[in-house]
């Protein structure tokens, strides 16, 4: 088959580096790729968003499955265009991309479907929604409507501090036209997981747990980013769990997507809180995770291309996939400065380094060649991955990678998995 993967960040080296290895995939495009990429598929000078240049591209090349990694193509209508096409794909339509790509439109639908979740309201007005805030108290969350890449949750510890998120969101546009509406949500308390599902339409498979690390400092201190690190198994997430969250949660969501007219196909990841009272949901997006997705990738032992092929064919129940025990724990290494502004062009020296180190994979995110030198592109740079028997292993051969790596323009935090690492060492 000839398979083409959108998007180009670490998920999607870390799908690339997955569907590379299956014995259906004859040849690997992805556009745009990166430099990473580059190594194992052929790049493709097309912008992730760029919707009808992907679908002519797939159609004069005769792509057979396409793959769709990040969430704001998806949300523009990219696998309803391949659809007409007559392209296969994995991910969802428009309309079901709606899950991710408005967050009203998302608790909407978990209220009308019974799904466990944080009180909210939702507001186009900003004196409405700080009217709201002062009723309601704090802390409490204020979370701009539409996509803004991971970072419009606002976490607010006092009524002062919700007014305000309000006003950046509405008035200062601080996440653009994601902003001309906000959902304030009751803040709950517990500790968050991500857990990851493919979808069929009306059957989900489970896939697995993971545990993001959203706040840029070490002690998840500093403002939000697209994700820090990440690290498979969450312990938190025990079997029973993943059972009360499959009954509770997902099929009820998938099902209420199918009533409502609107099916979804890909995969769907679940960002929960487990609470004293149980899991609940407090977002869904509607594509592999990044830096999750790397994490995922290393664990898994099966072909994921059949899957994602049985996913989007409608045939999910008739797949199990199977998972190494050991964990993995991804590390990325971001420019100085991101998430807020920083410097592109810098060189990274050291990536052979990963040659000498077992059960670990550099996944590349915003790099670039320049005359054979590898360079910074964006803000989120490399994915650091390894496994071990214990979190606690895979964390120490990641970050003997990281300190291989020569790169001062760079930074990571240092603490990527602690929570895990604390559970393992008793403390």
């Amino acid at each position: 088959m000839r398979i083409l993967v959108v998007g180009g960040g670490g998920r999607e080296h870390a799908l690339c580096w997955a569907i590379a290895n299956s014995p259906l995939c004859d040849q690997l495009f992805c556009a745009p790729g990166n430099a990473g990429i580059a190594g194992i598929a052929e790049c493709v000078p097309i912008s992730a968003e760029d919707i009808e240049a992907l679908v002519t591209y797939a159609v004069d090349k005769a792509i057979d499955f396409v793959v769709v990694g990040p969430e704001a193509p998806l949300v523009a209508g990219l696998a309803d265009r391949l659809n007409e096409a007559s392209i296969k794909v994995f991910g969802p339509s428009a309309a079901a991309a709606q899950l991710e790509g408005s967050k009203a439109y998302m608790k909407d639908m978990l209220a009308r479907s019974g799904v466990p979740t944080a009180a909210y309201g939702r507001f186009t007005n900003a004196e409405r929604a700080k009217a709201y805030i002062t009723e309601q108290g704090a802390p409490i969350v204020v979370k701009a409507d539409g996509l803004a890449a991971g970072k419009g949750v606002i976490l607010c510890d006092t009524i002062e501090d919700a007014h305000a998120a309000v006003d950046t969101m509405m008035a200062d546009k601080a996440f653009g036209d994601a902003g001309n509406e906000v959902v304030v949500e009751e803040f709950l308390e517990g500790e968050e997981a991500s857990f990851f599902v493919l979808v069929d339409g009306t059957y989900a498979l489970p896939l697995a747990s993971a545990q993001d690390h959203k706040a840029v400092g070490d002690g998840d201190v500093g403002p939000n980013t697209g994700g820090m690190g990440a690290y498979s198994p969450a312990p938190v997430m025990t079997a029973a769990l993943e059972t009360e969250v499959m009954d509770s949660i997902i099929m009820p969501s998938v099902k209420a997507m199918a009533d409502a007219g609107t099916r979804y196909v890909g995969v769907l990841y679940a960002g929960l809180m487990i609470t004293k009272t149980g899991p609940k949901l407090l977002e869904y997006n509607v594509r592999f995770g990044d830096p999750e997705c790397q994490v995922l990738m290393m664990r898994l032992r099966s072909d994921i291309l059949p899957a994602l092929i049985a996913a989007s064919d409608g045939h999910l129940s008739k797949f199990d996939l199977r998972w190494h025990d050991d964990a993995a724990l991804v590390v990325v290494m971001a420019a100085n400065g991101y998430p807020g502004s920083y410097n592109k062009g810098s060189e990274i020296h050291g990536l052979s380094a990963i040659n000498s180190h077992k059960d670990s994979v550099i996944f590349h995110s915003g790099t670039q060649v320049n005359e054979g030198k590898v360079i910074a592109a964006a803000g989120r740079v490399l994915g650091i991955t390894a496994m071990g028997k214990s979190v606690t292993e895979a964390q120490r051969k990641a970050y003997a990678v990281v300190d291989a790596i020569e790169w001062s323009e760079g930074f990571c935090r240092k603490d990527i998995g602690w929570r895990a690492v604390a559970r393992e060492q008793g403390s």
